[in-house]
């Protein structure tokens, strides 16, 4: 069986996607509708904007999307999942390749889920650190011990490998307290604010009201979510799931785990970067994981 799986935030990059605009008509129309939905040439800073231009929150998350989803479609018959799922901003990706969403309203709930958090994060001035070589249990147990702070595991990327996140001193505070109790490394993240964590509710609010305006049908295949790892295929559940994701944890390493469980034997990346193919060779090095 074959699993697709979407990367989010951070796998952007200079360049991302011009080779598919130039080489593929179908991908051209569609980066075109998206310039003309978003209202600005995103595909300009895709192509030649700079590192900081790419960062912009509003340029990042639809520009991922949008280069994760059009390598999908000029798949074609190539693009025959048994399985998908996306690293949060990637869920919806993976949405839309799955077609419970159309291309047009994945990228207009991805904007509004930019434009939502970028706003909370205005709210809440927050960030995040990656903590490696620690059970996923002493992590949270030292989270939960700096009371007055907010501080969660937001990613369980793969084993030893998990990020926090939550207020400047709570993240601060336990990167402290995690090296002392052995984490090999705690690596502050240059990202704009605590994503994952409570302190995003006021997106979630906001994004709850556009997803459950927006119309999901059943996909080709299950979707296996973030905040539970499980398969989904109810239209229903999936709106349920999709607005839980911004104030809970990517449970990206049970999502692999059970992925493998039930029957998969390959992994194929669409998107942006290599990051999901290395997260699952650390999960189980003998699965094949590749690139579209």
């Amino acid at each position: 069986m074959k699993a697709y799986v979407f990367p989010g935030q951070g796998a952007q990059f200079t360049g991302m996607g011009q080779d598919l605009y130039n080489k593929s008509a179908q991908a051209k129309d569609l980066f075109e509708k998206a310039n003309s939905i978003l209202g600005f040439r995103i595909t300009d800073i895709m192509f030649e904007g700079t590192e900081e231009d790419l960062r912009q929150t509003k340029v990042t998350q639809p520009a991922v999307f949008l280069h994760s989803v059009i390598l999908a479609r000029t798949l074609g018959e190539d693009f025959k999942p048994d399985m998908v799922a996306g690293h949060s901003l990637g869920e919806f990706s993976a949405l839309v390749a799955n077609k419970v969403l159309s291309f047009e309203e994945g990228l207009k709930l991805v904007y509004a889920r930019a434009m939502a958090m970028q706003k909370a994060c205005e709210i809440n001035p927050s960030t995040m650190a990656a903590i490696l070589g620690l059970d996923d249990e002493v992590v949270e147990r030292i989270c939960k011990s700096l009371l007055g702070e907010i501080v969660v595991a937001a990613n369980y990327n793969s084993p030893g490998q998990l990020v926090i996140s939550g207020s400047i001193t709570g993240v601060e505070l336990a990167c402290e307290k995690l090296k002392e109790a052995g984490a090999k490394r705690a690596l502050p993240l240059k990202v704009g604010g605590a994503f994952h964590s409570p302190l995003m509710e006021p997106a979630r609010i906001e994004l709850a009201a556009a997803i459950n305006s927006a119309k999901f049908v059943r996909g080709i295949c299950p979707v296996y979510q973030n905040v539970t790892a499980q398969p989904v295929t109810d239209p229903e559940i999936i709106k349920i799931n999709l607005i839980s994701q911004l104030t809970s944890p990517v449970r990206w390493t049970q999502i692999m785990q059970n992925m493998i469980a039930d029957g998969a034997k390959k992994f194929v990346e669409v998107g942006p970067g290599t990051v999901l193919q290395g997260l699952v060779k650390k999960i189980n090095k003998d699965i094949e994981a590749v690139s579209a």
